[in-house]
């Protein structure tokens, strides 16, 4: 019997990095979804996905991390991994180090923008506890 693939939610207002990301996470054998803005994601949430990447300063500042609340509020059990440049950008640093930290930044994962697709590759696996 054939397993069906997961489908990764893919949200970041640039549009290579969106392709980039895109690929690397169908290279992986996952099928994606993306979206530009905030409200094209919460579009396509009409099909739920297994997990969800987000970029974090797309209309606002702090879009992703709205994004992640109205996930999360719908579907639980989504992981949701934010994936940002905002410390390179704006010298502000997050983190989900403490319990604080997790009650108001919804996602199970954070990451700095550049990582390495291997590395993306494990992160989405343990997530997903494939």
């Amino acid at each position: 019997m054939l397993k069906e693939k997961k489908l990764v939610l893919i949200v970041d207002d640039d549009p290579d990095y969106l392709f980039q990301l895109k690929h690397h996470v169908e290279s992986f054998g996952f099928d994606t979804i993306t979206a530009e803005s905030v409200a094209d994601a919460e579009k396509a949430l009409a099909q739920k996905p297994d997990l969800a990447i987000l970029d974090l300063m797309m209309e606002t500042q702090d879009a992703g991390f709205v994004l992640a609340y109205k996930i999360k509020k719908e579907f639980p059990d989504v992981p949701i991994i934010i994936a940002t440049a905002v410390t390179s950008e704006t010298g502000m640093n997050f983190h989900l180090d403490t319990e604080q930290d997790r009650k108001w930044i919804k996602a199970d994962l954070y990451l700095e923008k550049g990582i390495r697709s291997d590395q993306l590759h494990r992160e989405i696996s343990k997530l997903l506890k494939l």
